[in-house]
């Protein structure tokens, strides 16, 4: 199913909702960064002590990706990018 929005006008409320999941990253001294919106889909990194840990892919998935579904659309998709830039 295609989200009816464009990725253009997904990106000020994708980092709206990012933001708010940003305060619980940071506790635990990571962090992550919005790289891409493309076809409704979120490409993020993660940073710092997220990266590379045991819960990253829990962390995408309930606390990103949820957020995202919750504020913005159920379809939306969080994947993370580790080349991208």
């Amino acid at each position: 199913m295609a989200l009816p929005f464009s990725d253009e006008e997904l990106y000020d409320p994708v980092q709206h909702s990012i933001d708010k999941v940003r305060p619980m990253l940071v506790r635990d001294g990571g962090n992550v960064t919005l790289l891409a919106i493309k076809d409704g889909k979120v490409y993020v990194q993660l940073e710092g002590a997220c990266r590379g840990c045991s819960a990253s892919q829990t962390t995408l998935k309930y606390g990103i990706e949820r957020q995202l579904k919750n504020d913005i659309h159920p379809e939306i998709e969080v994947i993370e990018s580790k080349d991208m830039q």
